[in-house]
Order: C-alpha cells, then sequence, then structure tokens
C-alpha cells in the first residue's frame, strides 16, 4: 500500500534508534544503513494501518534482518583477508546512538564491538538490545520468538562472555586522552623505552587492512612488540607516503566514544586507531585501515572541527 505522510514520518522517527540498534548489532554503518533500508520496504509493503506498535514491528523487522546478516557474516568472515574489526564511528556520529549511561557507552566502544565477534547471534541481540536500549527480557522474547527465561540465561551467557575479555577498570576520558597524546609523543621519539612504559604488559595491536592496505594477519603481542611495531609505524618512509598518497595528518580526537588517533591525507580518512587505556596503561590498540570501512569516517571528518594536527607522519 502506499504509504501516508505520517507513516513515513513515524519511520523516520524511528530511524535513529533503529540506526544505533543495527550498527551495534553489525558492526557496520554501511550493513546498518542496508539493513534501515530494507525494513523501510517492509514498513512500505505491510497493512501498517494494522500495525499496533509500529516501534516494536519495525524493532522486530530490523532485529531479523540483522539476524540474518550476522549468520551470514560468520561464513564470510572465515575468508577475509587478516584481522576482521568493526568500522569505526568518529565523535558526533548519530549512528553512535544513545550515550546517556555507562552502559549505552559500553556497548557502542570499540573494545566492546570487537569483543561481540564472540557472542553468537542471538546472544549479540539480547546483549544489545538489553544493555544499551534498556528493553525487557519479555520485549526482546517476544522479537526473537523465545520464553522470556531463556532470554534471561541468554543475556547473563552474553554478559560474562563480554565481562571475561574486557580489560581492567577504564579511566576518565580526560586522562585518557592525555596518555594518547603522551603515547604519540613517544611513538614520534624514535626510541623504544618510552613507549614500553605506557603499555600494560600485555598489550596487544590489531590492524584490519581487509587485504586492501598492508596488515599483520596476526595481532603483536606484549608491551616490547607492540612499542617495537608503534615505533616503525610512525616512524617516516618514501614508501609509506607513496602508499598512503602523501604526508598523513595524525590528530588525537574520539572514535566510539573513546579515544583515537586519526590519520588523514588531502581530507581522506586513511586510518582510525581506536586506543584502549586502562588504570594501568594502554592494553590495546585497534587499527581500522580497511579503505572501506572508512568512507563514512571520511564523510564525518569534512564535516567537523577536529582543529589542526598534532603532527606530520610518514
Amino acid at each position: 500500500m502506499a504509504l501516508t505522510r505520517t507513516h513515513v514520518d513515524r519511520f523516520e522517527a524511528a530511524m535513529p534508534r533503529l540506526e544505533a540498534i543495527a550498527y551495534r548489532l553489525l558492526g557496520s554503518a554501511s550493513d546498518a544503513e542496508d539493513a534501515v533500508q530494507d525494513t523501510f520496504l517492509r514498513w512500505q509493503a505491510a497493512d501498517v494501518d494494522r500495525i499496533e506498535v509500529p516501534e516494536a514491528w519495525l524493532t522486530k523487522v530490523l532485529t531479523n534482518l540483522c539476524l540474518n546478516q550476522l549468520t551470514s557474516a560468520r561464513a564470510r568472515r572465515e575468508s577475509y583477508v587478516g584481522q576482521w574489526l568493526p568500522e569505526p564511528l568518529l565523535a558526533g556520529d548519530p549512528m553512535l546512538g544513545p550515550a546517556d549511561t555507562a552502559e549505552q557507552r559500553e556497548s557502542v566502544s570499540y573494545a566492546v564491538l570487537a569483543l561481540m565477534e564472540r557472542l553468537t547471534p542471538n546472544e549479540r541481540v539480547v546483549y544489545v538490545l538489553r544493555e544499551a536500549f534498556d528493553y525487557p527480557h519479555r520485549r526482546i522474547a517476544e522479537i526473537l520468538d523465545i520464553t522470556e527465561a531463556s532470554c534471561q540465561q541468554i543475556f547473563h551467557r552474553a554478559k560474562k562472555h563480554i565481562a571475561e575479555g574486557k580489560a581492567r577498570t577504564e579511566i576518565d576520558e580526560a586522562a585518557a586522552r592525555r596518555i594518547v597524546e603522551e603515547f604519540l609523543a613517544a611513538a614520534t621519539s624514535g626510541r623504544t623505552e618510552p613507549l614500553v612504559r605506557l603499555l600494560t604488559s600485555d598489550a596487544i595491536a590489531i590492524g584490519d587492512g581487509g587485504g586492501k592496505v598492508p596488515a599483520r594477519t596476526k595481532a603483536f603481542e606484549g608491551a616490547l612488540a607492540v612499542a617495537k611495531f608503534m615505533r616503525g609505524l610512525f616512524k617516516p618512509s618514501k614508501a609509506k607516503r607513496d602508499l598512503v598518497g602523501g604526508s598523513a595528518e595524525i590528530y588525537s580526537t574520539t572514535a566510539n566514544g573513546a579515544p583515537a588517533v586519526v590519520a588523514v591525507v588531502d581530507g581522506r580518512v586513511i586510518g582510525v586507531m581506536c586506543v584502549e587505556v586502562t588504570a594501568d596503561g594502554i592494553a590495546a590498540f585497534r587499527n581500522q585501515a580497511n579503505p572501506d570501512k572508512l568512507e563514512r569516517a571520511t564523510r564525518q571528518w569534512a564535516t567537523s572541527d577536529h582543529g589542526e594536527p598534532l603532527f606530520h607522519a610518514f
């Protein structure tokens, strides 16, 4: 049936929430946009006047679409070149969704999005809807066509999986940003020792190049290995400039609500390094360099006020 302006307005009012749910479920902004668009097509084809609670109907349709994508994504990622990391969202991106509570902020953090790859599709749905959007178990159970008791069990299992993989207690944003800036100063000093002192003993560095740009297929593990890698990463060379198309401007900002280092060449974001900072030091670097996963970041960068770069690298 043809949608009235009222029907379209109702869908558009629900879009920010739908996009925020889909991004958390899929870890990809482009896939989230596709899922929301497919939800609209089903809304357009439905007899919407007979739908009693449109928001619940839309959430269920979107969730089922995401479940299908999550199931097929597992097979795709088995053949993915190198490490797979989520698509980062820079500060101010509306797809980050609500950030009023610690649970909401944590659910969209880059570290937790990466950890959610360990969950089954149902665990991921229950965790996201309950933790980030405070859906009651009864409603989540209706969406997944399971019992409320099963939903509660799935949620506890998902929380346990996430908790087991999380780093130690995090610190406040201002302190984290200072540590990131100290890291950048140390990384460009040409010396390994200052970097080691900023890292936890079990620090890791992971990169996602998607087969499009060079990235190590295995993570660097341990403070010394990570420090040596970072020292080399920021060491200038003609080969690096040729690879990225020039000298990269380096900025300290936030992505997914946490400190991040952004590399930009001629207005194009070529890398977003999300930094996981704890009270013990930097626990992880997760660097997204796959150009397919940086298109939205580049668009967001072009419309944001990010100040002057800290320095030029490469």
